[in-house]
């Protein structure tokens, strides 16, 4: 029997995780390769000045020589304004690099979170997608786009100057050489130092980001308003709000600590440099010119900056590590819906509208042994109209979602026309099944685009004909900028039986064959509710639906009432026939025409 393969160290992940941050850069490679041509040409070009300055000042100003050191001096003029161009070009290229890295990074990270199933959303905030989108992506840009360009020119200038600088004396360059190992060792540590902060912020400004989405949505603002507690919830955010400005601090000083370190070593260099030199022309040693001398701390500042800057490239990637292993994860999660490699596609225009479950169990946590739902059996024919109805908690949401797929089922099947929803394409499920649930949700945008959802090539005529339907319409129209109006975040500008009959309007426009009418009209008063309900039995007429807690009289008249209680159906049939059984459903029917308050509801 093989022994298990050893875990993997900390070293060898951050290795994988470093190759797998460079094979972003890979589609790129023509590109690169360009912009390192750039780059070598402006290392070449940078050496020139401090050659020229030796001339200028052993040649020129040593003996007095003004042609040679007005021609000189303009070479260096032409040199540093060349190498300046040559620079912005880099940069510009690199910019250019990083950020369409950046768009396909975020791109992945988008599409990848809108194919994850609705459990990964009923489990994590808001605000913690939110920050991986936006505050960890944004925080790994400089590394993205700066990167390439600064490892390739900083480590070309460095060993160009170092060969310029043995050229001009040996001695003061093992010197000089003498001190890289420290730069080295400090950017390791710092490093290190820095990842563990940039990891703590992050997390702790994913905590605030989601408390914050909470706390000053719509919604939010709600609560905090009618129970009567700012206090208590502001004091949360304080303690929240401190931890952030605790990783804060260590980032600023830690921000202090390395530029400090930096300017004492860059300082100290030049110093010992002119120690060695002072030293060696004190014996008489005749290599060694004053102008030798200034070419030679002019080198030797051109390497130090590289140098600072690999070692400020070493602590940025060390970091923002942290914030890639944060993207990756993210990345990394398997859907766990997605469509079969033989995934079938079926047209709305072929789609009769059969839905069948066959002994369908469902569990919101998989390793949880509460079933929401158990041996569910039942079939609609195309066009029928099904009532789901029971107690709250019964599983009646549960099961229309199982149809739209937003879940997979644990047991069983759900067919549509007889083939395993699992088995056709999912945009196929999508078009052919259409929702219009209590919370309607509208995005923060015009009453157009809200419809257009449904139907993005949707002409006006067609919205206003859906709208008509819907018997929203007229108030549409009479709104001061009409279907262009903006409508608010999730809808807040407009009434809440407005918001569902502009969402049952887009369900209009989609004219799916499978509707699914979660409380639809809970939103409605009672005039309204007269006004669409006619446009909501046109709706149906010829495609199957599902109604969930609907009203009596649309309960009355459904082909088939499905009772449930417990995640089972215990009751089916027709409002007569479950009468008759005086179970669960007379039951709930008698309490609804006992409370004078009812609104009707199941």
């Amino acid at each position: 029997m093989s022994s298990p393969e050893p875990e993997p160290t900390k070293k060898q992940l951050d290795r994988a995780l470093l190759r797998r941050v460079l094979s972003l850069f890979a589609p790129h490679r023509k590109a690169a390769t360009v912009m390192l041509a750039t780059v070598m040409v402006g290392v070449v070009v940078g050496l020139a000045p401090p050659f020229l300055l030796q001339v200028i000042i052993d040649q020129g100003l040593t003996k007095k020589d003004l042609e040679v050191t007005g021609w000189f001096s303009f070479y260096t003029i032409l040199a540093t304004l060349a190498g300046a161009g040559v620079t912005l070009l880099y940069g510009y290229q690199s910019v250019v690099i990083g950020q369409k890295i950046m768009c396909e990074l975020r791109h992945r990270l988008f599409t990848h979170l809108q194919g994850m199933s609705l459990r990964f959303f009923t489990s994590t905030r808001t605000g913690e997608i939110q920050t991986r989108l936006i505050s960890d992506v944004a925080g790994v840009q400089n590394v993205v786009s700066n990167t390439l360009v600064d490892a390739l020119s900083n480590a070309a200038i460095v060993i160009s100057s170092l060969i310029a600088m043995f050229i001009l004396d040996w001695r003061l360059t093992l010197l000089a050489i003498a001190l890289i190992p420290f730069f080295g060792f400090f950017g390791k540590w710092v490093g290190e130092f820095a990842r563990t902060v940039r990891k703590g912020t992050q997390e702790q400004t994913a905590e605030l980001n989601s408390m914050m989405q909470e706390q000053l949505s719509v919604s939010g603002a709600l609560l905090a308003k009618t129970i009567g507690r700012p206090d208590q919830l502001a004091a949360k955010f304080d303690v929240e709000n401190e931890k952030l400005a605790g990783w804060q601090i260590k980032s600023s000083v830690l921000q202090y600590l390395f530029f400090g370190l930096i300017r004492m070593i860059t300082q100290l260099t030049p110093a010992l440099i002119y120690w060695l030199a002072g030293w060696l022309m004190s014996r008489g040693d005749t290599n060694i010119t004053v102008g030798t001398l200034v070419a030679f701390t002019a080198l030797q500042a051109r390497m130090f900056f590289p140098l600072t800057g690999i070692m400020g490239l070493q602590v940025e990637i060390m970091s923002s590590l942290a914030l890639f292993e944060r993207i990756f994860q993210y990345i990394d999660m398997p859907h766990d819906i997605q469509d079969r490699p033989d995934a079938k596609a079926l047209s709305k225009s072929e789609a009769r509208g059969e839905v069948a479950f066959s002994a369908v169990g469902f569990k919101y946590e998989p390793e949880s042994e509460s079933w929401t739902l158990r041996d569910v059996d039942f079939t609609a024919q195309p066009g029928q109209l099904i009532a789901l109805v029971g107690p709250s908690g019964a599983g009646k949401t549960t099961l229309t979602n199982l149809i739209a797929r937003l879940y997979d089922v644990d047991a069983g099947q759900v067919r549509i026309d007889g083939t395993d929803v699992r088995d056709l394409q999912m945009k196929s499920v999508s078009e052919i099944v259409g929702a219009v649930t209590q919370e309607t949700y509208l995005v923060h945008a015009s009453v157009a685009e809200n419809l257009r959802l449904a139907k993005p090539e949707a002409t006006q005529a067609e919205l206003e004909e859906a709208c008509r339907a819907a018997a929203i319409h007229d108030h549409v129209a009479g709104l001061e900028q009409g279907y262009d109006t903006i409508v608010g975040e999730r809808g807040y500008k407009l009434s809440g039986g407005e918001k569902q009959r502009i969402a049952i309007a887009r369900a209009i426009l989609k004219n799916p064959r499978v509707l699914i009418l979660d409380e639809a009209t809970s939103a409605l008063d009672t005039h309204s509710e007269r006004l669409i309900q006619d446009s909501l039995n046109h709706l149906m007429v010829g495609r199957t639906t599902f109604a969930i807690a609907h009203r009596l009289s649309t309960i009355l008249r459904a082909d088939q009432i499905l009772v449930m209680e417990q995640g089972r159906i215990v009751e089916r049939g027709r409002h007569e026939e479950l009468l008759e059984q005086a179970g669960l459903y007379r039951s709930l029917y008698e309490q609804q025409f006992q409370s004078t308050a009812s609104s009707g509801n199941f």
